[in-house]
């Protein structure tokens, strides 16, 4: 199937690696120029640019800390000069740290809560105007399965989350007269360079157990879905949560 996304813009948060990294390469491999958003992984991001770049697309890559409004709107004002006005935008980016609720404390609410939700505020509110304007976009909010069905270790990640869902679902009911479109894409455990290795094996055997396919997720499983969505195949569909999770949740 051929989305052809050419002439449109993109913008990945946390776009150079892993999920994002796999994002950023099916949206330029059809087509969009794509703007792929690093805070700290530098490399990463500017590594995966010039893979793209390579391959004959086009990629650049943007700084900012999506936890910081304004450097998000500057983010997105670089972005409209030198790709033009983003007409899909995936929020990629979060922070998870997984620890026993008591064992938390608020600089650990707030980091995750922080990145997860309200960076995805931020760049909503960033690139809503435009999209507006033009009576046309589309918004990729990715989180994971905790947020629906809540998870031990995992509390201020679900709740930050869900809160992520809450806000796709009430931006599809006010942007869906302006041919806006958001949905949600919820994923069990993919396995990245981030992953907590030392936890993951120690723990993989029984985590499988509750996937009946045997195996936990990888990027290129998680890329397909936020495309179509974001394709003209679509149209007719927002407000919505798609699993991506090896029958890990039926809900």
């Amino acid at each position: 199937m051929k989305l052809n996304f050419g002439k449109k813009v993109v913008l990945v948060t946390g776009g150079g690696r892993d999920i994002g990294k796999e994002i950023s390469n099916i949206f330029a491999d059809e087509g969009a120029s794509v703007a792929i958003n690093y805070n700290n992984s530098s490399k990463d991001a500017e590594q995966t640019a010039e893979e793209i770049n390579s391959k004959g697309g086009i990629a650049k890559i943007f700084k900012a800390d999506i936890t910081r409004y304004n450097e998000v709107l500057k983010m997105v004002q670089s972005i409209k000069k030198d790709l033009g006005s983003i007409d899909f935008l995936i929020n990629n980016a979060g922070y998870t740290k997984i620890q026993r609720f008591v064992d938390s404390n608020v600089n650990d609410w707030d980091k995750q809560i922080d990145t997860s939700l309200k960076g995805a505020i931020n760049c909503c509110h960033a690139v809503a105007p435009d999209m507006i304007e033009k009576q046309f976009g589309k918004i990729i909010n990715l989180v994971g399965d905790s947020s629906r069905i809540g998870e031990a270790n995992l509390s201020a990640t679900a709740a930050a989350r869900g809160g992520t869902i809450a806000l796709g679902k009430s931006l599809a009911k006010e942007f869906g007269r302006s041919n806006i479109t958001v949905n949600t894409v919820s994923l069990g455990l993919v396995e990245t360079t981030h992953t907590d290795k030392t936890f993951l094996e120690k723990n993989k055997e029984k985590i499988l157990k509750s996937y009946p396919l045997k195996r936990l997720g990888k990027p290129k499983d998680v890329a397909p879905m936020v495309a179509f969505l974001c394709s003209n195949n679509a149209d007719w569909i927002t407000g919505q949560v798609f699993s991506i999770n090896g029958g890990f949740c039926m809900v």
